[in-house]
């Protein structure tokens, strides 16, 4: 497991086991940028908008399944494509950018309809039945 690859599943397993928002917030530079939804709505920036948006996506999101199928690398970037929620999942693309061994910028692409609770479409489901490759805790229990 690369650095960035550890990064994200500290963040994972803070986000998915207790929802703790400053285990998150640990891992992103003060000036993160974080582009949820991508272009629906305008960034949050630094970490009091980050803590922002997690708070009201706190009282959204019960019970958090973050799976991930893909994973890609540069040298600042990780790019994720996965799903999350349940009951309503939604697969998404994400750009994490790293400066250093922190979070500093965030983008997530994903299906506005589906995140608002519409029903994904029969044919967009083989998105989301792939096998997982990371998760919460996904890799202690693939080992033990």
């Amino acid at each position: 497991m690369s650095r960035k690859q550890a990064v994200l599943q500290a963040v994972i397993d803070a986000w998915c086991e207790r929802q703790d928002i400053d285990a998150v917030l640990e891992h992103m530079t003060d000036d993160i940028v974080w582009h949820f939804s991508a272009v629906s709505v305008p960034p949050k920036t630094g970490k009091a908008g980050a803590r922002e948006f997690l708070t009201v996506f706190k009282e959204k999101v019960r019970n958090p399944a973050w799976r991930i199928f893909s994973l890609a690398e540069s040298d600042t970037a990780l790019f994720v494509e996965g799903a999350e929620g349940r009951p309503v999942i939604v697969p998404y693309m994400g750009i994490l950018e790293f400066r250093g061994e922190k979070i500093c910028g965030w983008r997530d692409y994903f299906d506005r309809g589906s995140a608002d609770g519409g029903n994904l479409p029969d044919h967009a489901r083989p998105l989301i039945e792939r096998p997982v490759i990371m998760g919460p805790k996904f890799l202690e229990r693939s080992t033990a």
